[in-house]
This record gives structure tokens, C-alpha cells and sequence, in this order.
């Protein structure tokens, strides 16, 4: 298990190796940093060789014009982090020549948030890929190019992914999973589980039931939920939450 870098004033990012992540990336000051096809290919394929170099398994992902949602799981604790620098690094390269600027691309830091498999994933799978109907870009998430709705319900190649072992459970075939897939999206998803992912990943607390936190906080020694509000107020803890 490994922290990460981290400001002293901000939680610390939880790498444990075999455990889904969601991580976001977002554009400087919430700028565009895709403006063409090209450029959402051109990530793709960063994403990609980095992701196998560092041996990152990346289950469902959706690129928005200003952020990118990713689903992904480590093989080893400093994994995500290697991923993410080197197709950032080499994404602003490519960026800034084809679109002739200079400067920096991403916000400093991405987001990301440790994932109970067993009682979150699909619902983070779901979170991700309906972005771009919350944002009142498509009607349906089958509509979109660039998310791995395409793959994951539709069966389109997509070399990206590799399927959790939760999602490999909705059937025994590859129609049986993508149909069982399908049938998650209908319908809207409930503002409590909206809220409950946002807040996780923005404020690198942990995604999941009272018993996996419990677990994650044995194992790394470190919060992952915000005190109740019968905690000590005047505690440095309460003061870390207050601060988030």
C-alpha cells in the first residue's frame, strides 16, 4: 500500500494493488483539452501503452471536452500514478504541437477513489458512462463515441479495456454480458448514488459499505469517511475534514 505524494493539507491518495480506482483528470481551470477527433484517439492510444506498461487494468473510461473519467485496477501500488504522468506527459506534448500553445494542459493533481467491487462497480461503470447524458450531450450513453460504452454493451473492439470480473459475472457469454449490461442503464441513477461518488473521489475518501471501509482503514492506517458530526470539533482530524 503506498500514499503518494500529497500536500500536507489534503488526504493522501490509497494505492492498494488488485483494488478498483476511480480516477478523474481534468482540463486546467476546467479548460477544453480535446478539440477534434484526433485528440480523443491520440489519448486513447497514450492511455493505452501506458496502461500495459505499468500493467493498469482499465474497465470503463468516458473523455469529456474538459475531463476523463477512468475505472481502473493496479497490479502494483505505484501503477495508477506511472500511468497517469506518462500519458499525461505525452498527451500535452501532442496537444501543444498540434494546436500550437504552450503550457501546462491538466490540473495539477487528478482525483481518484478507492472502489468496493462487490457493491459499487457497476454503478461506477454506469456513473462514468452516462456522462455525457448528464451533461445533455446525447439522450443515451449508446450515442456517444467516446466513452467504453461502445465496447462494454455494444461489443465493439476496444484493445483499452479489460473486463472486471464483476462485469464478467452479468453472463456466461459475451451477448449474455453485454444484454445484463445494458439492462443497468435504464432508467436514472439515484442522486444518493451520484452524490456518494462525487464525494468520494473528490474528497479521496473511499466508496463502499461500512465493512470495506473498515477494511481499508486496517489496512492503510487512515480515514476513509469523514467523522460523524458527533466527532471531536475541535480535533486536527475535524479540522482536515472542515478543510476538504
Amino acid at each position: 500500500m503506498s500514499y503518494g505524494e500529497f500536500p500536507s493539507w489534503r488526504l493522501p491518495r490509497l494505492y492498494l494493488p488488485g483494488c478498483a480506482q476511480h480516477v478523474i483528470q481534468r482540463g486546467n481551470n476546467r479548460a477544453a483539452c480535446f478539440y477534434e477527433k484526433a485528440d480523443y484517439k491520440a489519448y486513447l492510444s497514450f492511455l493505452k501503452d501506458a496502461a500495459e506498461k505499468y500493467r493498469v487494468a482499465i474497465h470503463a473510461f468516458v473523455l469529456m471536452t474538459n475531463h476523463v473519467h477512468l475505472l481502473v485496477t493496479p497490479s502494483d501500488e505505484k501503477g495508477i500514478s506511472r500511468m497517469m504522468q506518462a500519458q499525461g506527459r505525452k498527451y500535452v506534448q501532442y496537444f501543444n504541437f498540434t494546436h500550437g500553445r504552450t503550457g501546462t494542459l491538466w490540473e495539477g493533481r487528478y482525483k481518484s477513489t478507492l472502489v468496493d467491487a462487490e457493491n459499487y462497480l457497476l454503478t461506477v461503470y454506469r456513473y462514468i458512462e452516462l456522462n455525457p447524458v448528464r451533461a445533455g450531450m446525447v439522450v443515451h450513453a449508446s450515442e456517444y463515441p467516446w466513452s467504453s460504452y461502445q465496447g462494454n454493451a455494444l461489443g465493439k473492439p476496444v484493445q483499452l479495456l479489460t473486463p472486471h470480473p464483476i462485469y464478467s459475472r452479468l453472463g456466461s457469454t459475451e451477448v449474455e454480458r453485454e444484454s445484463a449490461y445494458r439492462a443497468l442503464f435504464r432508467g436514472r441513477m439515484p442522486e444518493r448514488d451520484l452524490a456518494a461518488i462525487r464525494e468520494a473521489t473528490n474528497k479521496a475518501w473511499v466508496l463502499g459499505d461500512e465493512r470495506f471501509k473498515g477494511q481499508i482503514e486496517a489496512k492503510t492506517g487512515r480515514r476513509a469517511a469523514p467523522l460523524g458530526r458527533g466527532g471531536d470539533r475541535k480535533s486536527a482530524a475535524f479540522r482536515e475534514v472542515k478543510n476538504q
